[in-house]
């Protein structure tokens, strides 16, 4: 059979399971950028999604946002003995990357600092 070169081009077609949309990725070019994990949410396990592409980590979340329901203090480790970085104020708003026990861990946008908070004195967000 011959071709008679009236075909339409090839449309891409909408996205299913078997065809999932296109998705922009990330190259790891040069050197890894050094981070300051007071201030930008990356562990060594465990890092924010929105820094995937400066950031490599095993895992990555996307954030939660929780709602300071009671005063509560951001430290800088799990331990309550561990440095105060800040204290949240009801209303403060609080991106939890991870809930474990009895803590959760992710940023204080209002205050620009990465830490822990105990996770019961977060809410949701109305």
């Amino acid at each position: 059979m011959q071709n008679s070169d009236n075909s339409l081009p090839a449309t891409p077609s909408a996205p299913t399971a078997e065809n999932p949309p296109r998705r922009n990725r990330f190259a790891l070019t040069g050197r890894s950028v050094q981070i300051d994990p007071r201030r930008e949410a990356a562990r060594r396990d465990l890092a924010d999604v929105r820094l995937a592409d400066r950031v490599f980590a095993p895992h990555y979340a996307a954030p939660l946002i929780r709602i300071a329901a009671c005063p509560t203090v951001l430290r800088t480790t799990r331990d309550a003995d561990g440095e105060v970085l800040a204290t949240l104020v009801p209303g403060d708003r609080f991106e939890a990357l991870e809930l474990s026990g009895g803590l959760a861990w992710g940023s204080a946008p209002d205050h620009g600092l990465v830490g822990y908070v105990m996770a019961a004195d977060l809410g949701i967000p109305a």
